[in-house]
Parts: structure tokens; sequence; C-alpha cells
């Protein structure tokens, strides 16, 4: 169903619309989640330990498709506010286009580079045949993950977030049942939760396709450019900020990575179910500056940017009734939450996943306020005070990793996510009014 945001009572539409979204990530963080309890319970810590040591290069590859997705996003929103459907269609092909050759150049050089990338981070001995397994059957299936990520952000500039909910449940429940079948009847081990992963977004990405050129179709326009540099340029402009806002984490967590695997498999298995536990959270506030990113655009193109003010203090109180009970969930009950992922004589790597949630959780709700105010600058084109709020998660992560650990050991690396948080510089509000205002006029 697509969605017209420039009216309405923004709390309601912004309601109407996040929700499906919030939902989506949820099922789709789930089947992450699985894979590495699947790993965990039925293969050994060893397993759920080489998982997590290829996360932080996956993720690398997950900040492409987040940025592509966020910049195809953001554009084709800003059109479909205005109402120049030729324009959109134009902005929808040359996205799919550009995204799918890019899906093709990172498989390659994916697939040439994940080994001297697991020594470069120090992958432990004894995990790093079963870790390098599991990347390249990932890497394997970039090319459904980028197609599925450009349609469900197409999906969403044009108000519809229902649709990607529903592929990401039957991707999820697929991935789930592939993910026990592989494991526990095949004993395919840690390669079965990687082929899981595999089929079951393969599926999906090709359902997304099909539906979105249906939906396309029944949209009247004059005929469209099946690629446009222009367009690509215009996409880029956001696109490339948004990848690079993602990578520096991405990247910061490599570096962070190697650190953790010099301390053992035990630590790097407990990181691991920690981290899945925290990606879960923070992907869901996410997800709301997203939403908001959506609803921005496409106000700011129909130049009702007063619409914008209103939707960010709806976006703050939606972020914040998802930041408080997620974090009084993880931090007292983080322990039974953890133990999912753990099989017999996990208890060490199990107090280091315990550890890492009460030291981060608490301040899920400074974070999930900064990623609201980035939904709204990337909605308005804002990148360059976007980047310039979001360049020193790289920096800090990272030093203050290595600083901290030198006095505290493993402690130090967890404690260095909400110092790094706190430091972070935020956009003020009327600091973003002025850049919506900017973007419209």
């Amino acid at each position: 169903m697509i969605t017209d945001m420039t009216v309405g009572k923004p709390s309601g539409v912004l309601w109407k619309f996040t929700i499906p979204m919030l939902v989506s990530v949820m099922f789709q963080q789930l089947y992450n989640i699985v894979d590495s309890i699947v790993a965990g319970k039925f293969v050994g810590v060893n397993a759920l330990a080489a998982v997590g040591a290829s996360y932080p290069i996956t993720m690398i590859f997950m900040a492409v498709a987040t940025g592509l997705n966020i910049g195809c996003s953001v554009v084709i929103s800003l059109y479909f506010g205005a109402k120049e459907y030729r324009q959109m269609k134009s902005a929808v092909s040359t996205s799919l286009l550009t995204v799918l050759g890019i899906g093709a150049l990172l498989t390659a050089l994916g697939l040439i580079f994940s080994r001297p990338l697991m020594v470069l981070l120090k992958t432990p001995g004894d995990i790093f045949g079963d870790s390098a397994l599991y990347l390249n059957i990932y890497i394997g299936g970039l090319i459904f993950l980028f197609l599925y990520n450009i349609c469900t952000g197409v999906f969403t500039a044009l108000g519809d977030s229902r649709t990607p909910l529903y592929f990401l449940i039957a991707s999820s429940l697929g991935n789930i049942v592939l993910d026990l079948v592989f494991v526990i009847n095949f004993h395919m081990g840690v390669s079965g939760v990687a082929w899981a992963t595999f089929l079951a977004q393969g599926l999906s990405s090709f359902l997304a396709f099909i539906t979105l050129r249906k939906r396309l179709k029944a949209v009247e326009s004059l005929k469209y450019k099946l690629f446009s540099g222009s367009m690509l340029k215009k996409i880029m402009e956001i696109s490339v900020p948004s990848i690079l806002q993602q990578s520096f984490i991405s990247v910061g967590n490599l570096f962070v990575q190697g650190l953790i695997n010099s301390y053992g498999s035990a630590v790097v298995a407990g990181y691991s179910a920690g981290m899945k536990i925290n990606t879960f959270a923070i992907t869901s506030f996410t997800t709301l500056g997203n939403g908001l990113s959506s609803f921005t655009a496409q106000n700011t193109g129909a130049q009702k940017t007063e619409r914008v003010a209103k939707g960010f203090r709806s976006g703050v109180f939606m972020v914040l009734s998802v930041a408080v009970p997620v974090f009084l969930l993880f931090f007292f009950c983080g322990r039974p939450i953890v133990q999912l992922f753990m099989s017999e004589g996990g208890e060490q790597a199990a107090d280091v996943g315990v550890e890492f949630l009460k030291i981060v959780s608490p301040f899920y709700m400074i974070i999930s306020l900064k990623l609201i105010s980035d939904g709204i600058l990337r909605g308005a084109g804002a990148m360059k005070a976007f980047m310039a709020a979001t360049f020193s998660d790289l920096i800090l992560r990272v030093v203050l990793a290595y600083l901290f650990s030198g006095i505290w050991g493993a402690t130090g690396i967890w404690l260095s996510w909400p110092v790094g948080w706190l430091l972070e510089p935020h956009c003020p509000w009327d600091f973003i009014s002025r850049e919506c205002g900017r973007r419209a006029g």
C-alpha cells in the first residue's frame, strides 16, 4: 500500500508507517540471532565464536547495502512527495541497476579478500576454518542482500512499510526452519547456518523484486529513463555519506574485533552473543530514524517543512518508548537471554555477554535520540551536517577501546561504547530545522 505522508496528523502517520518497519527489523534480527543460537547450542561455543568472528566483516557489506537503501529511499521519497512520478520511476530503475552492479563487484572482492581479512583480524586458529567457511557462503549471497535492501528502500519511500514486513516474516521463519534442518538433521555445522540464510534471503529478494515491479506499473507516468547519470548523482549524494557513516562504524568494529580476538575464543563467543542482542536494539532505533527520513523527504519535497518539526517530536517519543523497555529487559534479564546462545560449558562466554549488556544498555536512550536526529538530517539532504555528527564514532570507538583495554582488559572495550556515545556530537533541533527549510526552499 502506497502512503502519502504529506497529509494527515504527523504522529498518526508516523506510528502507522514505522510500526511495520520496526516489526520487520525485529524479524530480520531474529534470524540473525537464531543463526548464532543454533550454532552455539547445537554445534558448540567455538561455532558461535566462528560466526561472531566474521560478523564485523559481514557488517561492512551490510553498511553498503543499508547506505544505498537510505540514499535511494530519500531521493525517491522527494519525487513521490512532489508528485513527479516520471522522475520517481527513473530513480527506482537507476537504483536497481546500480545496486546490482555494486553487489556483483563486492561479491568478487569479498571472495578474494575474505581470508586475508580474517588473518589481519587475528582470528583464533581453532575457529578460523569455520569462520572463513561461513563468511564465504555469506558473501556468495550478497547479490540477494543488496537486491532485497533496495526493494525495501523503494517500498519505504512510497510509504509502504507493510509489504517488506510480510517478506521478512516469511524469510525469517524459512531461515529458522532451514537452520534447524541443516544443523540438527543434516549435521552441516556452521555451513548449514550460512546456507540457511543464503536460501531464505535469495527467495525473499526475488519475491520482493517481482512485487515491486507490479506495484510500480500501477503508478501512471510518462516514459522514463531506465538509467540516468544525473539521477545516479543525486542518489549518491545521499548514499555515499550514508555508506561512509555505516562503514565508519563497521570499520571501527573491525579494529575492535581484532582486539577482542586476542582474548581467545570464549571472549569472542561471549561478545558475539552480546553483540547480536545489542544489534537488535540499535537496529530498531536506526529503523525508526529511517522512517523519519522518508517522512522528512516526502514533506520536504512537498515544501511542508512545518510537518517535519511535529514528526521529530513524535519520533523522539517513539524511539524512547522502545529504548526504555529494551534497556530494562537487557539489563535485568541479560543472563537468561545470553544463555540461549550457549551450550554446556559456556559459562565464561555467558559472563562476557552479560557484562557487555549491563555496560551498554543503560545508554540506549542517548544513542536512540542521536539516531532519530540522523534520520531527519538524511531526509532533509543535509549530508555534511550528518557526516560531521557521526564521523567521530569511528575514532572514538577505536581509540577508547584500545585505551580502556590497556587499563581494564576486555571490560574496557565494552566501556568504549557508552563513553563514545556520550562524547559523540549531536545536532541541535534549531540547526536541523534550518537545514530542512533550506532544502525545501
